[in-house]
């Protein structure tokens, strides 16, 4: 039986401190692509309650920087432990090979030959002055490249990036990204 993978991303509202303290911070916008059902969707804070029982199917959550900062955010809204969920945070496995952060668009303009739409400080401005779908589109193409730049690393075992002196070569390696245990899948808002 094949993973349900759900790759996601989110925006957020509030004072980025730097210094990895995120409790200022609130989630706005939460994108997700469901490879069973291949649907891209979105769902605004007021609405989370519908997302989670998508999360608690998943048998494995994939994002970029989603270890460091998405799922910690996340989980201030969750009853119960997103971290209990396998993921598979594409940053951290490019910096495991590489030694270093690279940025997501650098890997999409290497690797797809297409960048993001915007950056994470616009959509917060979009925010503010309330355009909200601008926002939900933002954090939905970033979803989609992260999904394209992990099917492209599960099937060539690599991502592109531009370093200063050009186009490089990050080899992965995929193999244990969608092996999965028996009890991968389960509802983990529930008590027991």
């Amino acid at each position: 039986m094949k993973a349900r993978r759900i790759t996601f991303d989110i925006e957020t509202e509030g004072e980025f401190k730097g210094n990895g303290d995120f409790g200022n911070l609130e989630v706005t916008v939460v994108g997700i692509h469901d490879s069973t059902t291949n649907e891209y969707s979105s769902f605004l804070r007021h609405e989370l309650g519908t997302l989670w029982p998508i999360l608690e199917r998943a048998d494995i959550l994939v994002g970029y920087n989603s270890e460091h900062f998405d799922i910690p955010i996340l989980g201030k809204y969750y009853a119960g432990d997103l971290t209990k969920i396998k993921s598979v945070d594409l940053l951290k496995e490019v910096k495991n090979v590489l030694g270093r952060r690279l940025k997501l668009d650098n890997l999409a303009e290497a690797t797809l030959g297409k960048g993001k739409i915007a950056n994470g400080l616009e959509a917060v401005e979009w925010w503010k002055n309330g355009e909200f779908d601008k926002v939900r589109e933002y954090c939905l193409d970033d979803v989609r490249i992260t999904n394209e730049l992990y099917l492209y690393a599960k099937k060539k075992k690599s991502l592109k990036y531009r370093d200063y002196d050009g186009v490089r070569e990050i080899k992965l390696d995929p193999s244990g990204w969608e092996v999965v245990g028996e009890a991968a899948s389960m509802t983990h808002t529930l008590p027991f």
